[in-house]
């Protein structure tokens, strides 16, 4: 991973119930404060689920951001980190939603736990024949880049994902399901979701594309592309680096910001 820019990116997320912590309203009012305070930039999404959010600044400024973030929600900060020469964002956002990423399905969260696999072990498992590789992001973002080998839905939004693999797969035949996407969170809640509905072997990606190639060397990556991120970067290369992609999402002009 470079470090060559001095603006710090970090994106993360918790599956935790915040109401246990404080009242979202509170939350959100102390995270206003703390992006003020700091000079902080980005978006957090605060939901009775947990939390979600990426924000940039310089390294001394984010490293304030995430000791006062655990110390506010009662955590320790689990990130993705990469670097830019200036800040990806411009705004400050914080939002309270009803999920902090949409599925729109009840999932238990619980049936995710031994799914997990570390970015060293990623290569193996989905190079395994038997292993169907799902990449559970947008179409728009499989345009920027994949991993080799993984099966595209063709999905417009998250939400649409469940109506795939009712359509498309089997418990039954399917015996090994991977999947990944940019920074975790989407997979946190799908790997469960099919868990839930009777798919007994499930993988994911920890940390998603973004903790993988910042911990994959280039030379034994089977990433093949760039990473969209949202952000101004629009994507990041296999080193973390700004790529040289295009929007296929055709959102930016409005700012607009998806789940990672």
């Amino acid at each position: 991973m470079s470090e060559t820019g001095q603006i710090q990116i970090i994106a993360f997320y918790e599956f935790k119930k915040l109401e246990t912590v404080a009242p979202l309203e509170d939350l959100k009012a102390s995270f206003r404060a703390i992006f003020y305070d700091l000079g902080i930039r980005g978006t957090i999404i605060l939901a009775g689920e947990g939390y979600n959010g990426m924000v940039c600044g310089d390294r001394e400024t984010v490293a304030k951001f995430i000791q006062q973030t655990e110390s506010l929600l009662q955590t320790i900060l689990v990130y993705k980190s990469s670097f830019h020469e200036h800040p990806p964002f411009r705004k400050i956002d914080v939002k309270i939603k009803p999920e902090i990423v949409t599925l729109k399905q009840e999932v238990n969260i619980s049936l995710g736990e031994g799914t997990h696999v570390r970015p060293t072990d990623w290569n193996a498992i989905i190079s395994d024949p038997e292993t169907l590789l799902l990449d559970t992001r947008n179409d728009y973002e499989y345009k920027s880049g994949t991993f080799r080998g993984a099966l595209n839905p063709r999905t417009e939004k998250f939400s649409e994902l469940p109506a795939f693999v009712a359509e498309n797969l089997d418990p039954a035949k399917h015996k090994r399901i991977a999947m990944f996407c940019t920074g975790g969170i989407r997979c946190e809640k799908f790997a469960p979701y099919m868990k839930q509905i009777g798919f007994e072997e499930v993988y994911q990606l920890d940390g998603g594309i973004l903790k993988y190639l910042e911990e994959t060397p280039v030379e034994e990556t089977l990433w093949e592309g760039e990473c969209f991120v949202f952000d101004e970067r629009i994507t990041v290369d296999a080193s973390l680096n700004k790529g040289s992609g295009t929007d296929h999402s055709q959102r930016f002009s409005n700012r607009k910001k998806a789940s990672v």
